[in-house]
């Protein structure tokens, strides 16, 4: 059976390079992204679905409809912005994290339900910057809070599809050379890509809802 995968946020960083081994495991990909189509292109095969934000509702409701039966979704897009220290935070930015990283991610998700199989697998890229126990340096209020509430919805998820047999990873992809990172970062995208790919091929619904390192490391809540 060929896969057919949707990746949420496939233009540039991580999403470009899953969508790009994807491709490289003979899958079938649709890639979304918010504006400029990047390094898409450049990839055989993929279908783009360009103008989707997912701080917005515009273009999610049609989605399903658009993207043919899914057997695997990976939401990836998300943001990183730096509101200030406790004394001057600025809670318009906070509020921007959550917009996309948690309810972003969500929209994502329930736009692209109706087209997955039953029996279909979904990753959502998070941190371990969102576990509270493994927290010891501070700060990032706003992203630590928002992958935390994307942790909190991708656990529910797990228990939500159980019925329809989908099953749900929960994966800190590193700390990775990116835009976001300002490729300040030491993982290559490749190297953290490969470690999401063997979390989705060892996901099962017995180990569905489980918060991973991509180097398979189970993290603490």
């Amino acid at each position: 059976m060929t896969r057919r995968a949707l990746v949420i946020g496939g233009n540039r960083g991580i999403g470009l390079e899953l969508v790009r081994q994807l491709r490289g495991l003979g899958h079938e990909v649709v890639a979304t992204c918010r504006g400029d189509v990047g390094g898409l292109e450049a990839i055989e095969g993929v279908e783009i679905e360009t103008n989707l934000d997912v701080a917005t509702d515009h273009g999610w409701g049609a989605l399903a409809g658009r993207v043919g039966k899914l057997t695997d979704v990976f939401v990836n897009a998300g943001i990183y912005l730096d509101e200030g220290p406790i004394g001057g935070l600025d809670l318009s930015v906070v509020l921007r994290d959550f917009e996309v990283n948690a309810l972003g991610a969500l929209r994502a998700t329930q736009a692209a339900l109706p087209a997955m199989e039953d029996g279909a697998k979904l990753v959502l890229i998070t941190s371990r910057m969102g576990s509270i126990a493994d927290n010891d340096s501070g700060g990032s209020y706003g992203y630590r809070m928002s992958k935390a509430a994307l942790n909190a919805a991708g656990k529910s998820l797990s228990i939500d599809l159980r019925p329809r047999r989908i099953a749900v990873a929960i994966v800190h992809p590193g700390w990775v050379k990116t835009d976001m990172t300002d490729h300040r970062a030491p993982v290559e995208p490749r190297d953290s890509v490969a470690g999401i790919l063997a979390r989705w091929s060892a996901l099962t619904l017995a180990t569905s809802g489980t918060f991973w390192h991509m180097n398979g490391q189970v993290l603490p809540w």
